[in-house]
C-alpha cells in the first residue's frame, strides 16, 4: 500500500507489522466519496455543497481510520498555517480549562492545531506577531483588557478574530454566554428559598462578564420586589473572593445569602465564612456561576449555575473556520444553562 504525501499513521495495518500512513484516498474509500470531497471537508471549504449526511460520513471515516493531515505539507499547498490561537487571561482560572477543551476538540475536527497562551505568559504581543507573520489562521481573544491599539492591529490582520466570553463597546465580533440569565437563575433560587438579604460578590470592576452578571442580579432582585443588597467587586480568584466575602460579613446587617460571580471566587468566599466562625448554609447560603467537578467536593458541596463552557470554545473555533476576516458576528450562545443544587444553599435559619 503506497503512502500519500499527507496523512496520519494508522499502526498495525500494513504487511510485516509496519505502520501504514492513512491518506485521503483511504478515507475516501471508507466514506464512499471522491478524494477531492474528503480534502474539501477536512479543509473546511465553505464553497463545498454536499448533503449533511455525506459530510457526517466523511468525518466518521476520518475518526474511524485515525486520519491526521500533514500540517506542514498542507500549509505549503494552501498558504495556511492550519493553526488557531486562543488567548486567555490566566491558566490558573479553572473555567478556562473547559473552554480550551471544547476549542481543542473543534480545532481537531477541522484538522487544525490550537495554540493557547495567557496574559500571565508572553502576553498578547506574541500572538499579534504570529498574526502578522501568517503563522496562525485566526485568533480567539478571551482576555486583553487595556491593550492599547489592539482593535486597530486586529483589523489590519488578514485572518478572522473573535472576542470570546467578553464584549467591547467598539467591537462587533464576539460570542458570549448568557451571563444575565445565569445570574437571574442563581438569585431566583436564593429568593425562592426565602432569602431577602441577598448580597452579590461581583467580578472585577469593568470586566464584561462581571457587568452582565451584575445586571442579572439587579434584574432578579427587582423582579422579586427586593432592594439590592451589598455589592463588592473581586477578581476571579480564591484570594479575591475571600477578601470580598470578609467585607460583606463585616457589614452592619450582613446578608443571609450571597450570589458569587465566579466559582473560583466562591472557593475563597467559603473559606472566609468558615474563618468568621459561621456555617454554610445554616447561617449563610451561597451560589456561584460556573459548575466544575471540584464544586461537588467542597465542604459543603457548592450550588452552582452550569454554563456551556466547552460549547463556547467549540463555537468560537467553528466561527473562525467559517468567517471571513471582515465579517462581524454578535452572538449570545444559545446553550443549556442549569442550576445545580447542592448543600451550600438552604432556607434562612429560623424560617
Amino acid at each position: 500500500m503506497r503512502s500519500g504525501t499527507d496523512g496520519g499513521v494508522k499502526p498495525g495495518v500494513g504487511g510485516g507489522g509496519k505502520p501504514v500512513r492513512v491518506t485521503l484516498a483511504h478515507v475516501a474509500a471508507e466514506a464512499r466519496v471522491d478524494r477531492a470531497v474528503v480534502s474539501r471537508v477536512v479543509n473546511n471549504d465553505p464553497s463545498l455543497n454536499i448533503r449533511p449526511e455525506t459530510r457526517e460520513r466523511v468525518l466518521a471515516a476520518v475518526a474511524a481510520l485515525g486520519y491526521r493531515p500533514n500540517v506542514a505539507a498542507r500549509s505549503l499547498r494552501t498558504a495556511r498555517a492550519h493553526m488557531f490561537g486562543l488567548f486567555i487571561p490566566d491558566f490558573a482560572n479553572p473555567v478556562y480549562a473547559e473552554i480550551i477543551k471544547g476549542a481543542e476538540a473543534a480545532a481537531a475536527a477541522l484538522s487544525y492545531v490550537l495554540v493557547t497562551g495567557s496574559a500571565a505568559g508572553a502576553g498578547l504581543g506574541g500572538y499579534m506577531d504570529l498574526l502578522g507573520q501568517g503563522r496562525i489562521d485566526g485568533l480567539l481573544l478571551a482576555g486583553a483588557e487595556g491593550e492599547s491599539g489592539l482593535i486597530e492591529q486586529l483589523d489590519r490582520a488578514t485572518v478572522p478574530w473573535i472576542m470570546l466570553n467578553r464584549r467591547s463597546p467598539s467591537v462587533k465580533r464576539y460570542v458570549v454566554l448568557d451571563d444575565e440569565r445565569a445570574a437571574r437563575l442563581a438569585v431566583e433560587h436564593l429568593v425562592g428559598l426565602g432569602h431577602r438579604r441577598v448580597a452579590h460578590l461581583a467580578g472585577p470592576d469593568g470586566a464584561d462578564t462581571a457587568l452582565r452578571r451584575r445586571a442579572g442580579y439587579s434584574m432578579a432582585m427587582s423582579a422579586a420586589g427586593l432592594p439590592e443588597g451589598q455589592v463588592v467587586a473581586a477578581d476571579y480568584t480564591p484570594a479575591g473572593g475571600a477578601a470580598a466575602m470578609a467585607e460583606l460579613l463585616a457589614a452592619p446587617d450582613p446578608p443571609t445569602a450571597v450570589f458569587v460571580a465566579n466559582v473560583a471566587s466562591a472557593i475563597g468566599a467559603m473559606e472566609a465564612v468558615r474563618a468568621a466562625g459561621l456555617e454554610i448554609p445554616r447561617q449563610i447560603s451561597m451560589v456561584a456561576v460556573h459548575d466544575l467537578d471540584l464544586a461537588s467536593y467542597l465542604a459543603p458541596p457548592l450550588t452552582t449555575v452550569r454554563m456551556p463552557l466547552a460549547e463556547l470554545g467549540r463555537r468560537g473555533v467553528a466561527l473562525l473556520g467559517s468567517l471571513k476576516p471582515e465579517e462581524s458576528v454578535e452572538e449570545v450562545l444559545d446553550g443549556p444553562i442549569e442550576l445545580i443544587v447542592r448543600r451550600s444553599t438552604a432556607p434562612p435559619h429560623g424560617t
